[in-house]
C-alpha cells in the first residue's frame, strides 16, 4: 500500500516533519535529547541543531533542558511541544484518511510483473 509523509512549511522559514516530530517524542519518552539522538542514529549535536531551530521558528521552547544534578540532567517537552506532536499526528490522520481511496487507487493501477 502507498504511503504519505507530511511536511509543513510554515512561515517565515520553517518547516516540521516527521523526522522532528519524532525526535521530539522521542525526547519525551527517553527524557534526554541525546538518548534521543542515539534512538534515531544521529548526534547530540544534530539532536540540538533540530531541536534549537523549533524553538527559533516558534519563538519559545518546545524541549526544556533540565540541568543536571545527582541523576544527570534531561529535558522534556514544554507544553507546546506537545501540542506541537498533538497537532502533526492529528494534521498526518487526517491527511491518510483523506487520502486512502486515492492511494488505493493509484495502488490498483501498478500492474504486478512476474519473478525473473
Amino acid at each position: 500500500m502507498p504511503s504519505l509523509l507530511l511536511r509543513i512549511d510554515l512561515d517565515p522559514a520553517g518547516r516540521i516533519g516527521p523526522g522532528k516530530i519524532e525526535l521530539l517524542e522521542k525526547i519525551e519518552a527517553l527524557g534526554s535529547i541525546s538518548a534521543a539522538g542515539r534512538a534515531m542514529a544521529m548526534s547530540y549535536r544534530r539532536a540540538w541543531e533540530l531541536v534549537e531551530e523549533l524553538n527559533a521558528l516558534f519563538g519559545k521552547p518546545v524541549v526544556e533542558r533540565q540541568v543536571g544534578g545527582r541523576n544527570g540532567g534531561g529535558a522534556r517537552l514544554t507544553a507546546l511541544g506537545r501540542r506541537l506532536v498533538e497537532h502533526f499526528r492529528a494534521i498526518e490522520a487526517a491527511v491518510a484518511l483523506a487520502a486512502g481511496e486515492h492511494l488505493a487507487a493509484l495502488q490498483a493501477e501498478i500492474t504486478p510483473t512476474e519473478p525473473v
